[in-house]
């Protein structure tokens, strides 16, 4: 199901001055396999041009059997918080706020990107530091664990074979959670 927001829906993770207004988002109703083996449902906020791509995407997820831990808006979390929003290991997605220490808006501000069991699949700098702050066993990339992302992966492919950037591939960082569709 897909339904339009408004700021009062979004709450905490939006506010006037953010690059998009509430009307070019929506709010995607969505199954997915939990960790428990249980089928659960979960929502996501995207860009309103890519709810049928995002549906496509975690319905293959789905049939894959991928598991996720949970899937809920970031405004669940005190203030929108990012960190504690992936220390639940929440896949999320709409989130206005800034690239850390860049001053630009991320393309989660835009509803463009999605962020994937974030506390198995974390943000790794150029400096080795890592987000969220409980990743520290899943910065070793060897980990096979489920819900974990590699490359190659068929989770992976179900989001880059649709045209998504991975985050994995990137030199620095490594943001192994992250898809975005510019």
């Amino acid at each position: 199901m897909v339904t339009p927001v408004t700021a009062a829906d979004l709450g905490s993770t939006w506010r006037p001055g953010c690059p998009l207004d509430p009307e070019d988002l929506r709010l995607v109703d969505l199954p997915y396999l939990g960790f428990d083996g249980q089928n659960h449902r979960g929502q996501l906020v995207v860009h309103r041009d890519l709810t049928d791509r995002v549906i496509a995407v975690f319905d293959q997820l789905y049939r894959l059997g991928y598991p996720i831990a949970r899937m809920r808006t970031v405004e669940h979390y005190p203030g929108a918080d990012d960190e504690l929003s992936m220390r639940d290991n929440n896949t999320s997605a709409f989130n206005c706020r800034d690239i850390p220490g860049t001053g630009s808006w991320s393309y989660h501000a835009y509803g463009r990107a999605i962020d994937v069991n974030p506390l198995l699949n974390p943000y790794i700098d150029g400096d080795g530091a890592y987000q969220p702050a409980n990743a520290a066993a899943f910065v070793d990339r060897t980990r096979t664990d489920p819900g974990i992302l590699h490359d190659g992966d068929a989770a992976v492919r179900a989001f880059t074979d649709a045209g998504w950037t991975w985050g994995g591939h990137w030199r620095s960082p490594l943001d192994y959670q992250h898809f975005e569709l510019p």
